[in-house]
C-alpha cells in the first residue's frame, strides 16, 4: 500500500464512519482489508483500493464495515449491566411508574450480544416488569453484523465468552455446534442500519442509550457532536452508558457523571434544540 493510498483510506474512513485512524495503523487497514480483497475475488490490497478509487459503492461499504466491525460479547465488562440491574432500572422503574413504557438503544449493536444479554436482564426481572412496554432498539453501521444479530446464533466459543451457564440453558437452544437465542428474546430486538455520523433524530425519544466502545475511535469534535445529538434524545432522568476507557468529562456539559457509578451519565437537562422527537409524539408513534 502506498503512503497515498493509505492517506485516500484514512479519509475515506473517517468520511464514512467517524474512525479516526493516525498515521501508524497501516497495519491495521492491511490486515482487515486483505481477507476481505480475497472474498471480493482480486487479487491483494491494490485492486481493492482501485475498485474503491473508482467509485464503487459496493467496495466502499463492504471496506467501511471491514474496518468498523469490532469485538463485542456476552455481558461484556460486566459492571454495565451491574448499573443496569441494579441502579438504572430501579429508578426508572418508580420514574416511569405511570406510563409503564421504556425505550432503550444500543447505538453499536454489532452482532447482537449487547442488547440479548439487555433482554435477558429484563426477563430475569420478571414480574417486576409485568404490564409494562419495553423496547430495544439496536442499531449498527454494517448491515451484516446486524443480520447476524438478527438471527441469534451463535457459536461454542461466542456463548462461552462472558455468558453465564443458566443463562445459556435458559434463553438458548441448541443446534450441532451452535447455539440459538429463543425466539421470545429474539422479539425483544428491534434492528435498524445508523450511521451515528449522520442523524438519528427519527429514532425518538430513549430513557437508556448504550454507547459503549464505539465512540473511543472518533475525534474529539466528532464525539462532542454526537453526545450532543444524544442529549436531545433524552430526559434528564435519563441515562447513558459509556465504555470504560470513554467519558464527556472535558467534552461537553451536555452529561454529567452519575457518582460512584463508572461510565454511567445522565443528561443534564440540556435537552433543547433541533433534532429531539417530542416524548408524547413518540409514545403515540409506538416508538
Amino acid at each position: 500500500m502506498t503512503p497515498p493510498d493509505y492517506e485516500y483510506l484514512r479519509k475515506l474512513f473517517k468520511d464514512h464512519s467517524g474512525l479516526d485512524l493516525s498515521s501508524d495503523k497501516q497495519y491495521l487497514i492491511e490486515s482487515r482489508l486483505l481477507p476481505l480483497a480475497r472474498k471480493c475475488g482480486l487479487a491483494g490490497i491494490p485492486d481493492l483500493i482501485a475498485k474503491i478509487r473508482s467509485g464503487s459503492t459496493q467496495h466502499i461499504v463492504q471496506a467501511v464495515e471491514a474496518m468498523t466491525t469490532n469485538e463485542t460479547f456476552f455481558f461484556r465488562d460486566k459492571v454495565p449491566f451491574d448499573h443496569f440491574r441494579d441502579t438504572i432500572m430501579p429508578e426508572l422503574l418508580k420514574a416511569r411508574a405511570a406510563r409503564r413504557a421504556l425505550r432503550i438503544w444500543c447505538a453499536a449493536g454489532s452482532t447482537g450480544q449487547e442488547p440479548y444479554s439487555l433482554a435477558m436482564c429484563l426477563k430475569e426481572m420478571g414480574a417486576a416488569l409485568a404490564g409494562w412496554r419495553v423496547e430495544i432498539i439496536a442499531t449498527d453501521l454494517s448491515q451484516e453484523v446486524l443480520e447476524k444479530s438478527k438471527a441469534g446464533i451463535y457459536s461454542q466459543f461466542e456463548v462461552q465468552r462472558g455468558l453465564p451457564i443458566q443463562m445459556l440453558v435458559k434463553y438458548f437452544k441448541q443446534s450441532g455446534e451452535f447455539w440459538q437465542i429463543t425466539p421470545e428474546l429474539r422479539s425483544m430486538i428491534q434492528h435498524r442500519q445508523l450511521n451515528l455520523l449522520h442523524d438519528f433524530s427519527q429514532l425518538g425519544s430513549f430513557d437508556v442509550v448504550f454507547c459503549r466502545n464505539v465512540l473511543i475511535y472518533f475525534d474529539q469534535d466528532t464525539k462532542i457532536n454526537v453526545f450532543n445529538r444524544l442529549a436531545r434524545l433524552m430526559d434528564g432522568d435519563g441515562f447513558l452508558v459509556l465504555g470504560a476507557a470513554e467519558t464527556v468529562v472535558g467534552l461537553t456539559d451536555t452529561f454529567k457523571p452519575v457518582p460512584d457509578r463508572r461510565g454511567l451519565y445522565r443528561p443534564n437537562g440540556l435537552r433543547a434544540g433541533a433534532g429531539a422527537m417530542p416524548r408524547a409524539a413518540a409514545v403515540a408513534a409506538g416508538r
